[in-house]
């Protein structure tokens, strides 16, 4: 499930096979976008903000959203490339693929920015401000604590399994209000922390734990002993996003 890290360790992987180099193909496969053809035009700059990928080409910014299973492949050619592909990219022997993309939209390179002006501080960004984050998370006391860490307008970066983790390492649970969180800017700077330690990784790991099965504390683990307690970790499934926590680490506080 691509989150913030995932999105920033693309965008790495993208800048060091593209930048600097001239597209020899741009297929864009997007009705809006199709006749839109960048060929010849160089790759200057490719960067993340949250979840949000951009490829800055010519006079153009190609932005994309990876949503729930969204990726791009680079490699040297040939990558597959099938009914999936939203845009095919090459620059000589380099072909990047765009695969199952939520978003993708070919932007004015001067006004890309307005498409990502709506988010909170970015975790893995340069704007990122543990004091406004923290003023963003507490602005709706009642607000249930893992919907709030999933709203990008709080801070950029976070989602459904940082959101469960984050719950978990704050000792409350999903449904607690926000108002239960004693110490929001640790809270948030913890959010950071996890992020950043997981930027280079495409398995993410939050328990300092990175052998097989033991990356996470509750995230995926229903009905497995708590890694603390020993109590079957709960999970809920009817709601837009899945939850998991430990009813005795992990308070309720409604």
């Amino acid at each position: 499930m691509p989150e913030g890290d995932t999105v920033w360790h693309t965008a790495a992987v993208l800048r060091e096979r593209l930048v600097g180099r001239t597209l020899t193909r741009c297929d864009v496969r997007v009705p809006r976008y199709a006749t839109v053809d960048l060929t010849g035009e160089s790759v200057d700059e490719v960067l993340s903000r949250g979840k949000h990928l951009f490829i800055r080409v010519g006079p153009a910014s190609i932005h994309s959203h990876l949503k729930m299973d969204g990726s791009w492949r680079v490699a040297d050619r040939p990558v597959r490339v099938d009914h999936r592909a939203r845009i095919v990219l090459e620059a000589g022997a380099v072909r990047a693929v765009g695969v199952d993309l939520g978003v993708l939209e070919i932007l004015d390179r001067d006004r890309d920015d307005e498409a990502v002006a709506h988010l909170g501080p970015d975790l893995l960004g340069a704007d990122w401000d543990p004091a406004r984050a923290a003023a963003n998370l507490m602005a709706r006391p009642d607000r249930p604590l893992a919907e709030a860490l999933l709203d990008q307008r709080v801070l950029a970066g976070v989602g459904n399994v940082y959101s469960n983790e984050l719950c978990f390492v704050s000792g409350l649970a999903p449904t607690a209000p926000v108002s239960a969180v004693a110490d929001p800017r640790r809270l948030v700077s913890r959010a950071r922390e996890m992020l950043w330690l997981n930027r280079f990784r495409w398995n993410r790991c939050t328990t300092g734990d990175t052998r097989a099965g033991r990356q996470l504390w509750v995230y995926g683990r229903a009905g497995q002993p708590c890694r603390r307690c020993g109590t079957p970790v709960g999970y809920d499934g009817t709601g837009e996003r899945v939850t998991y926590w430990c009813a005795s680490c992990q308070r309720d506080m409604r």
